[in-house]
């Protein structure tokens, strides 16, 4: 799952804050950037911001 966002870097401060681990360092996409995360509850989850 993908979660779309308008500020990638905000939202990796607070998936952070929420105790969220990055398992994939922010990086550039055809159409954006994206960084993924592992929830505490162990699910994997995506977070990305369109390009533009």
């Amino acid at each position: 799952m993908a979660i779309r966002t308008d500020n990638l870097e905000a939202s990796q401060a607070a998936v952070e804050a929420a105790g969220g681990a990055i398992t994939v360092e922010p990086f550039d996409f055809p159409g954006g950037r994206r960084f993924h995360f592992r929830e505490p509850g162990g699910c994997e989850l995506a977070v990305w911001q369109a390009a533009g």
